[in-house]
């Protein structure tokens, strides 16, 4: 009896052991090699999403909590420190095969990354993938190298550094402002053909040639790359010293100064159309006029010296009054511009106030006053170029007065400068005046006086001088007296 109840309870333990494992054995599953749907990943900011797709079986062993990530290797294919760039949400992924879309780090930089597939209800892990480059480009414009001067020299026996320029000038984007990127440095051998000479932010040049620098990105096309420069070895004499400009040439001055760079030397010396400028004497000058800019760099055993015409691209104007103008109480002057700006816009003012409805390269003013006219152009080089002029009354220089005055006060206000007489004795009407001094020393004699005594610089002093006038007319009539000349 006891034989028997052991051999049942052995029986159905038997049966509980078969079914556990056939559970167990119907809860795996096996994943498939991912297939790339990539040869290689090269990212950016404006590109980065890829794809893989993979196979899983069987599809009814899966949990509906399940959820597959994407683990990728470090750039040796190692994935003992594996990161997760990707992980579906819970059963969402159902059916084989399986296609998911991932994006890269922005640390990605290598040629041998891998990639593969996990699920962690039932927990699986696929093989990995085939190998394949990646890198995320996070800098991905030119940029410029020596100050983007396109020559180097150093003399005999010696060296020429050249360097990545953070921020360097302009919009430049630099490279160096990214931590995570490294650079190599080119040397052309032929018309299109180069080999890397070095790694590193900076190059030692000891040999000539033209040289440049890449962000090193690896098998991805880039436009992460620097200008070229060419550098010589000077033995004696001079050498040829290139000069840029930051914001081109020609240049907008409407963008403000543009800053001229030569190579790198001792010491420096600029000209201006041949002459020295003074204190000019760094390897950057800024400037944002026109003109024949040249330097002279102290290399240490021999110099170099260069050259730049340099031209502004600010446009022409021309207006066709003076900067004084008169005219009588009731008439008008007539002002217009002729110019070469793009699109022009005109502002007028009078006394500093802004004319509203003068918005035209022309305008017809008739009151007295100190005008302003800005000249802008607003397509292409973006600026501006001020006009000032005066309208004053006329005065006339024969005004009608009754009698002859005695006194006269020359201190420019405008107001009894001249001895102003009566219009019955002055030009035309052959009438002669006479003025002398308090000796008898004549200093005016006329038959045509023209109200414009004294014209000159009589020395005065804070004593008021005395003159005598006479004034005969041509019946022989006759006028005299005395003017007093005060300060």
């Amino acid at each position: 009896m006891y034989t028997t109840k052991f051999a049942y309870k052995l029986f159905i333990g038997l049966c509980f052991f078969v079914l556990l494992t056939q559970e167990q054995l119907n809860a795996q599953i096996v994943i498939g090699t991912p297939n790339l749907g990539f040869s290689q990943a090269c990212a950016s900011e404006s590109f980065n999403t890829y794809s893989t797709t993979f196979v899983f079986s069987p599809a009814s062993a899966l949990n509906a909590s399940n959820q597959f990530s994407i683990e990728m290797s470090d750039v040796d294919g190692d994935f003992t420190n594996a990161t997760v760039i990707y992980t579906s949400s819970p059963g969402s992924v159902t059916s084989s095969p399986a296609t998911l879309d991932f994006s890269l780090p922005e640390t990605t930089a290598g040629e041998n990354y891998k990639i593969r597939i996990k699920s962690n209800a039932p927990a699986a892990t696929s093989s990995n993938s085939t190998a394949f480059a990646a890198y995320y480009k996070i800098q991905d414009s030119p940029f410029t190298i020596n100050n983007l001067v396109s020559t180097a020299a150093y003399c005999s026996g010696g060296n020429y550094l050249l360097t990545i320029d953070n921020p360097g000038s302009g919009t430049n984007d630099s490279p160096l402002n990214y931590p995570s990127l490294t650079f190599n440095w080119f040397k052309e051998t032929g018309p299109t053909t180069s080999v890397i000479v070095a790694e590193g932010p900076t190059l030692t040049v000891t040999d000539e040639g033209t040289y440049f620098a890449e962000t090193n990105y690896g098998t991805c096309t880039s436009n992460s790359f620097s200008n070229r420069v060419i550098v010589t070895e000077v033995s004696s004499g001079e050498a040829n010293a290139g000069i840029a400009s930051s914001l081109g040439n020609p240049f907008c001055p409407g963008q403000g100064v543009t800053t001229l760079t030569t190579l790198a030397g001792n010491s420096y010396q600029w000209f201006k159309n041949g002459v020295v400028i003074s204190e000019a004497t760094n390897q950057m000058y800024e400037t944002n006029e026109s003109g024949t800019f040249a330097v002279q760099v102290d290399l240490g055993n021999c110099f170099a010296t260069g050259a730049i015409e340099l031209v502004s691209e600010l446009f022409d104007a021309t207006i066709n009054v003076s900067e004084e103008n008169t005219i009588e109480e009731g008439e008008s002057l007539s002002v217009y511009f002729t110019t070469t700006a793009n699109n022009p816009e005109f502002e007028w003012y009078l006394d500093d106030t802004l004319i509203t409805d003068a918005t035209q390269d022309n305008y017809e003013a008739t009151e007295f006053g100190n005008y302003i006219v800005v000249v802008s152009e607003t397509s292409g080089c973006i600026a501006s170029k001020e006009f000032a002029f005066q309208i004053n009354e006329a005065i006339d220089p024969f005004p009608e007065v009754e009698k002859i005055p005695n006194v006269v006060s020359p201190n420019g206000d405008g107001f009894n400068d001249t001895w102003i007489i009566p219009t019955k004795y002055v030009n035309g009407t052959d009438t002669n005046v006479m003025i002398m001094t308090n000796r008898g020393k004549v200093i005016l004699q006329t038959d045509n006086y023209l109200n414009n005594w004294p014209e000159n610089d009589l020395n005065l002093t804070s004593i008021n001088q005395v003159f005598y006038y006479v004034i005969t007319t041509s019946d022989n009539e006759t006028k005299k007296g005395s003017i007093t000349v005060v300060r």
